[in-house]
């Protein structure tokens, strides 16, 4: 075998739905277990992190915030590389991460718009503005229901994975106005504080424990998205089962 027929034949083992499943229940429990140490790691680092001189203790609330805000988005960018994979590649998985991912979005997405609202009120006064950051937040919200609906609304898969996939791309438009919303328009929310060009601004005794939170829930979004695209695919087969079933009880009655 060629080297480069090798890789090619790894992401083939991978991509087929049995294989997936058994790779994945040997790795889950190590994800687990690894999300769960970063975060206790991320949670003691955060609860002896100092205040803030102006925001005092609610200030440990971006903690949990701002890794819930970055998943948000992530999981959105990993739903438009999924519908590519279904668009373009034909990848057999793909649709099934893209469905995965949608409800584990949307759940970051509503838990971020909570927290942010919590931080908010102590420091607006006020639980709710309709600034750029916070509606075009709201706007992916917004989006990711409509995903999900979309997914269950068509009965053939096909139809599903296609319509699910161009619905996403075209969504993905609102991903940079999200990022970019504290640049381009005057907001209450306060500019990009740690991914600039410019180096973060966040004093490192506030941004190591920051990252450790944010490396935290991303491993665990990971072991739920893997949790999710493994249950879709039992889900698949049992659908697909039942279907073959129908269609025999039919031709034996027609018979």
């Amino acid at each position: 075998m060629s080297e480069t027929s090798a890789p090619q034949a790894r992401l083939t083992d991978i991509a087929n739905p049995t294989r997936f499943i058994g790779i994945v229940d040997r790795l889950l429990p190590w994800i687990y277990g690894l999300a769960a140490a970063t975060l206790a790691a991320g949670l003691v680092l955060s609860f002896s992190a100092p205040e803030d001189y102006q925001q005092g203790i609610t200030v440990r609330i971006m903690y949990i915030h701002v890794p819930f805000a970055w998943l948000a988005m992530m999981c959105y960018s990993l739903m438009a590389v999924s519908a590519l994979g279904t668009l373009v590649w034909r990848h057999p998985l793909a649709d099934v991460a893209l469905k995965a991912a949608a409800p584990l979005g949307g759940a970051f997405t509503l838990l971020a718009l909570a927290t942010g609202s919590i931080w908010g009120k102590p420091m607006w006064g006020t639980w709710w503005v309709w600034d750029a950051r916070l509606t075009s937040v709201f706007v992916l919200f917004l989006m990711y229901l409509g995903i999900i609906a979309l997914t269950r609304a068509l009965d053939d898969p096909g139809r599903s994975a296609k319509a699910a996939a161009i619905v996403t791309l075209v969504g993905f438009v609102n991903i940079p106005i999200i990022k970019f919303s504290v640049d381009w328009w005057n907001t209450l929310h306060q500019p990009a504080s740690v991914i600039r060009l410019d180096g973060p601004t966040i004093h490192s005794s506030m941004l190591w424990p920051l990252l450790v939170m944010a490396l935290g829930f991303t491993v665990l979004l990971l072991a739920f998205h893997l949790t999710a695209m493994r249950t879709e695919i039992w889900r698949r087969r049992v659908a697909a089962m039942r279907r073959l079933a129908a269609r025999r009880a039919d031709a034996e009655v027609r018979v």
